[in-house]
């Protein structure tokens, strides 16, 4: 496991436009001119699909293959995947055009969308369609640590996710300063890249403490194998967050705009996948870790509540 110890956001942001590997994909929704299946003057030949990173990229590339086959039967335009390295690649790909569709973070959506790259959200995953879906924080020391609350965390080398990452930095950021601990100056931070490294850096004692979101922590470690029940404990917990969108270009043809918004609001659910024949039963509908139901809809106000942690924590990363 590779982490990156770092006080700075600005290099992060810098190294990152350049990460997202791009030069197989297809053309930017302003370069390509050429109709895709749907009709539309100016589709791309190929949608690109990105998403951050939360585990490994071969489960993660799986676990959005159901997601890339409805779009390209629906479309008729063939969908490439892209695993980003960081948060920030996306950002910079989504702003250059170099990805059609991405899945953010609740912050690093937010982080994109007022900085300016021309995107709206498609919807986000939840476990029916009649919640307000989202998801939790947790703070995490190795089991049976002296560090019982964000105020011990003064001093310790604590891992997080990555300068954009809604749980795995912002939400920890107000946290800690609420709890009296600067972290840029009375911690040492660690970018661990992802969800799941964060939390076993944690457990390897690379990091004395750190932050990942709820389910990472409780279910996808311990059911893979990589976490035991007791290895970690939780000692914070976040407010909820507004749940984790994908979100579109909105430099693509409208009448394409218009069909993706459709796909995800009516076609990316497990009752729908059923009915399409894509699954057998609704269980057996391979959808990323935690999805119960599948995608519903959301406006960008959804995530005004991120917004409002920013100007609370001024974060640096808020204006990066």
């Amino acid at each position: 496991m590779r982490i990156t110890s770092s006080r700075t956001w600005s290099a992060v942001a810098v190294a990152a436009a350049a990460v997202l590997t791009l030069s197989a994909c297809g053309s930017s929704a302003d370069e390509d001119s050429s109709a895709g299946a749907t009709g539309s003057e100016g589709a791309p030949e190929t949608l690109v699909l990105a998403s951050i990173p939360s585990e490994d990229s071969t489960s993660l590339a799986q676990e959005f293959s159901l997601i890339q086959q409805v779009i390209e039967d629906e479309t008729g335009i063939p969908v490439e995947f892209q695993n980003a390295t960081d948060y920030a690649a996306v950002i910079e790909a989504q702003r250059a055009g170099k990805v059609h569709i991405g899945h953010y973070g609740p912050f690093s959506y937010a982080t994109a969308k007022d900085g300016g790259v021309p995107v709206q959200p498609l919807g986000v995953f939840a476990d029916s369609p009649d919640e307000e879906p989202g998801y939790q924080s947790y703070a995490i020391v190795p089991a049976g640590s002296d560090i019982r609350s964000l105020e011990d965390f003064r001093g310790k080398t604590v891992c997080f996710v990555d300068p954009t990452s809604t749980s795995g930095y912002l939400y920890p950021s107000a946290g800690l300063l609420e709890a009296g601990v600067d972290p840029e100056k009375d911690v040492t931070p660690v970018f661990a890249g992802g969800h799941d490294a964060s939390a076993l850096a944690v457990k390897s004692g690379q990091c004395d403490a750190g932050f990942a979101f709820d389910t990472m922590v409780t279910e996808t470690l311990v059911q893979k194998g990589d976490l035991a029940e007791g290895d970690l404990d939780v000692i914070w917990e976040s407010e909820m967050i507004a749940a984790s969108p994908s979100a579109v270009l909105t430099t693509l043809p409208q009448d394409l705009i218009d069909q993706l918004t459709d796909i995800y609001a009516t076609k990316l659910n497990r009752p729908a996948l059923v009915e399409g024949g894509y699954c057998a039963s609704e269980q057996e509908c391979e959808l990323p870790e935690g999805t119960e139901y599948g995608f519903i809809p959301v406006a960008d106000d959804f995530y005004d509540g991120v917004r409002k942690v920013c100007e609370i924590t001024q974060s640096p990363s808020c204006t990066a």
